[in-house]
């Protein structure tokens, strides 16, 4: 695949979030009784990014999770020599029944990434809420599902691909649209 554009650079990363971290102080009224849940793996960088701008907004932290949501796909794409299915585990700091989860993830596309992560969640406990934040939003839904706080809306085709690189993973900050 080629790369047919930059959609987000390091500054405009970070803008974004600074954005999204505002929006969810101010939807939800501060941080009380909220927690951040970040999807493996770019949502976990993402959700610890937004808990350092809202500690920076409210002076108080807020705690944050990881959600390994892979034995809850209907399409698992990675596994192991015998076929089964690579689980790297949850690490959630807090019980989740009656706080306001927010969701964080890199890339809405179809709605099951974010079906999935619901199910684990609810598998968990019973939020009085959960809400979605994403970095990009492309599009394509296959399920009713809509981010409560985005980054970037961008249109994309079927056969173009977003690709989100964060430093923490890919050693820069760049989303980008690729094209076969």
């Amino acid at each position: 695949m080629t790369e047919k554009a930059i959609v987000l650079d390091e500054q405009a990363i970070r803008r974004a979030l600074t954005r999204i971290a505002h929006e969810i102080i101010e939807k939800n009224k501060g941080i009380e009784n909220c927690v951040l849940i970040g999807i493996r793996t770019r949502g976990i960088y993402l959700a610890n990014r937004l808990a350092e701008r809202i500690s920076e907004i409210e002076g108080n932290d807020i705690k944050v999770g990881e959600l390994d949501i892979t034995l809850y796909r209907d399409d698992l794409s990675k596994t192991t020599a015998d076929g089964n299915p690579i689980v790297n585990g949850s690490d959630i700091p807090v019980e989740i029944e009656r706080k306001t989860v927010i969701l964080v993830d890199d890339v809405l596309y179809t709605g099951r990434t974010v079906r999935a992560g619901m199910d684990a969640l609810v598998d968990m406990g019973r939020p009085s809420q959960i809400q979605l934040a994403v970095l990009i939003d492309r599009g394509h839904r296959e399920l009713p599902i809509r981010a409560d706080f985005v980054g970037k809306n961008v249109p994309t085709s079927q056969t173009e691909k977003i690709s989100v690189c964060l430093t923490e993973v890919d050693h820069e900050d760049q989303v980008s649209i690729l094209e076969k």
